[in-house]
């Protein structure tokens, strides 16, 4: 008799005979009653979101007050304001809006699935594959209820990770990425007043911090067309490249029991999916690691700049905003964990160096230029020697960059080599 995979069994202990129409249909319904009601696509994000809310209504979710959402609007007008002489960039915000962890997740949602659902597909392609080639004629609905079960699974486990991570961001850039909708300006004001706590610092000065953060992402990403697709493809490209742990998965498998729909919260996928180790992973890695960098050393070196001379405690907020962007928190690592894919910028301290150097020599709207194009960004070698980058390459008009789409932007001599083929801009 052919092996069943995952380690399922019929009550009793004993796997179910797949030339037993009766067995198999009693083992197929006890799944449907587990997979009640499951999502499209690979993750089932309606499990996704109940389980993430679950968890939050555990660790307890506080209502925004009025109060909140007064000072959450005040925060960030201030914001825009210190941002004004600090950036070329204008303002991007439309919105100003203070979040609940759970309307994080529900306004971020649509970004998560698009960076989770290729990784998640590959998963419960493997899934179908550990079902016995002789097996598969027989077992033909097994297909697509082995997908099921991996959307399922996927969900649960993403819906744990997005719950944690919800418990922890201060607002809708707070990891790097265009998570909320654009020109939408957000914070979660309940995590704020956690972090402020554990910093021993008050809490208008914390929340001005995190909105001067929050204000330079919506202007970086509000007015570089091309960022977004860049950053989330530079995203994919990477998660593209991870492969499946087939061993995991089985495992993994192995410990759910049909019969008992919680075993399926019991059960970590964390270790299934590792980077190939092949040349275009590394580059993909690399070019996520330093999109990221860019981005954060752009926020950190914009806002330390406006808030230099006006916030009593500017320089150890300063660090200990470096320190936790770099290091990451545990739900971040959760996450990694479970899709293989960090998002904290490893090169975060080399890249801020760099645009301070930029502003140095080519004053701030030569330094915002570079935006113009992602061909005039800096590259990973440029990390190391900030002041010889800035003092380059600086013979071209800066004006000639205003208003071109970044397809027509002209590339300055000696500057970083284009992306080749398949960049996100060209995408």
């Amino acid at each position: 008799m052919p092996e069943i995979p995952f380690g399922f069994a019929l009550p009793g202990g004993q796997p179910p005979d797949p030339n037993d129409p009766a067995q198999m249909q009693q083992f197929m319904n006890q799944l449907q009653s587990l997979l009640a009601a499951p999502g499209s696509g690979p993750v089932n994000w309606d499990l996704a979101r109940q389980v993430a809310a679950s968890q939050l209504a555990a660790g307890g979710d506080p209502a925004v007050s009025p109060f909140d959402r007064h000072a959450v609007e005040e925060a960030l007008r201030l914001a825009d304001l210190w941002l004004e002489p600090a950036a070329a960039l204008p303002s991007g915000i439309r919105a100003s809006v203070a979040w609940n962890r759970n309307e994080w997740i529900y306004n971020t949602l649509d970004v998560w699935k698009k960076l989770c659902d290729p990784v998640a597909g590959r998963m419960v392609a493997a899934m179908g594959d550990l079902v016995p080639e002789e097996a598969r004629a027989q077992l033909g609905p097994m297909k697509s209820m082995v997908a099921t079960l991996g959307g399922a699974l996927f969900g649960g486990q993403l819906g744990q990770a997005l719950g944690s991570l919800a418990a922890e961001v201060l607002s809708a850039g707070d990891i790097g990425l265009p998570l909320g909708p654009a020109g939408t300006a957000a914070l979660i004001p309940a995590n704020i007043t956690e972090y402020g706590r554990g910093l021993e610092l008050p809490d208008d000065e914390v929340r001005l911090y995190v909105a001067l953060r929050e204000a330079a992402h919506q202007r970086l990403f509000g007015h570089v067309p091309w960022l977004r697709s860049h950053v989330l493809s530079a995203v994919e490209a990477y998660a593209s490249g991870i492969r499946v742990n087939r061993e995991a998965i089985e495992e993994a498998m192995g410990r759910i029991d049909p019969t008992d729909p919680e075993s399926m919260r019991a059960v970590g996928v964390e270790g299934i999916f590792t980077p190939e180790d092949s040349p275009q992973q590394k580059a993909a890695l690399n070019r996520l690691e330093v999109a990221l960098a860019l981005v954060e050393g752009w926020v950190c070196h914009v806002v330390d700049s406006a808030v230099a001379d006006r916030l009593p405690d500017a320089g150890k907020l300063a660090e200990a905003f470096r320190r936790r962007r770099a290091a990451g928190g545990p739900a971040e690592q959760t996450f990694a964990a479970l899709v293989g894919l960090e998002l904290r910028p490893r090169r975060l301290r080399e890249a801020a160096a760099l645009w301070s150097a930029l502003a140095e020599h080519r004053g701030i709207a030569g330094r915002d230029a570079l935006w113009g194009h992602p061909d005039l960004l800096p590259g990973e070698e440029d990390f190391a020697d900030p002041q010889s980058f800035a003092r380059s390459s600086f013979d071209f008009d800066i004006s000639d960059l205003e208003g071109l789409d970044p397809s027509q932007a002209p590339k300055e001599d000696g500057g970083p080599e284009p992306e080749g083929p398949g960049s996100a801009a060209e995408q």
